[in-house]
């Protein structure tokens, strides 16, 4: 996995993924930001909950549920002191679909904090992660 990260402009970069995408990432105000992309902190974030939603998705698609959505919401908390990491993590579930077992939504999401996630596994170094969800069934 490969990426570069180019600077812009006072704390604005341009990061390129290895896959060819590229995303406006920059510092808050009080850093000299101009709020032109996230900071780099909330990609992190974003990132964790993208990972495990990703794997939430492919398990309960791998085991039969008739999921439709999910929406991962995280919310994060860090510590006052540099490097200021996270300390807690709260991930919420908001899955739909028809039928959906909780059990077998319990169990992918347990499965992904504790195998799967690679985010998940790195940040739980120094935070500790919560999850929750809820289900909306669909017609």
């Amino acid at each position: 996995m490969k990426a570069r990260i180019k600077w812009n402009e006072g704390v604005s970069f341009v990061a390129e993924s290895g896959s060819g995408h590229a995303i406006v990432v920059d510092g808050a105000s009080d850093a000299g930001g101009k709020n032109l992309g996230p900071r780099p902190m909330e990609l992190v974030l974003m990132g964790t909950a993208a990972c495990s939603a990703f794997d939430v998705v492919l398990i309960l698609k791998r085991g039969r549920q008739d999921i439709l959505d999910c929406i991962a919401e995280a919310e994060a908390e860090r510590a006052d002191a540099d490097p200021k990491a996270f300390t807690k993590i709260h991930l919420h579930f908001v899955l739909k679909g028809r039928n959906l077992d909780s059990a077998k939504v319990a169990r992918a999401i347990e499965l992904s904090a504790e195998k799967y996630c690679s985010a998940s596994a790195m940040l739980a170094k120094t935070a500790i992660i919560t999850h929750d969800f809820e289900l909306v069934e669909v017609q």
